[in-house]
Formats: structure tokens, sequence, C-alpha cells
């Protein structure tokens, strides 16, 4: 293996899921300019997240998908013709 290609900066940060607020310690090396302040008292570099393992559909079992930017509607705006294509003819 190559030497000296990992950075050594790592520190603990906090992940936050958007959609439901989940959050989770760990150590990264990720920037910040957002902090949170956790329960131990101590404040934590932030990084958000708009989706984790309590919120995507894989692990949840539930095949509802919370949009925050809006991909979904605007992917199905643009394929509705090729979608109504596909659609049997009632007859």
């Amino acid at each position: 293996m190559k030497k000296d290609i990992h950075p050594d900066n790592y520190r603990t940060v906090v992940f936050k899921d958007m959609s439901n607020g989940y959050t989770f310690y760990t150590k990264s090396t990720a920037g910040s300019k957002e902090t949170i302040k956790m329960d131990d008292g101590k404040e934590y570099p932030l990084i958000k997240l708009e989706i984790s393992n309590t919120s995507h559909p894989f692990y949840t079992g539930k095949m509802k998908l919370v949009d925050t930017a809006g991909r979904v509607d605007k992917f199905n705006t643009r394929y509705k013709k090729h979608m109504d294509k596909k659609k049997p003819q009632e007859g």
C-alpha cells in the first residue's frame, strides 16, 4: 500500500438525516461550517444528509421515498409522455 495517502485529521462529527431527524456520531474528515450541541453538552461539526439507513426504502421496507429536492416530480414530469405510451390501450 502507498504511504501517506490517507488523511490524518479525523475528528468526531454528527451526521443528521434531515428527513426524520435521526443523528449519529462517527469519525470523519468531511468539512462542515455548521455545528450541533449534543446530549453530552459538547458541540460537534454537523453534516446534513438527505437519506440514511433509517429513511431509505431498502432498509425500512417501506416504498415511500422522501424527496426533499423535487427530483422525483421532475423525473415524472420529464418522462410522462413516455410512460403514457407504455400504458396498455383500453378498448
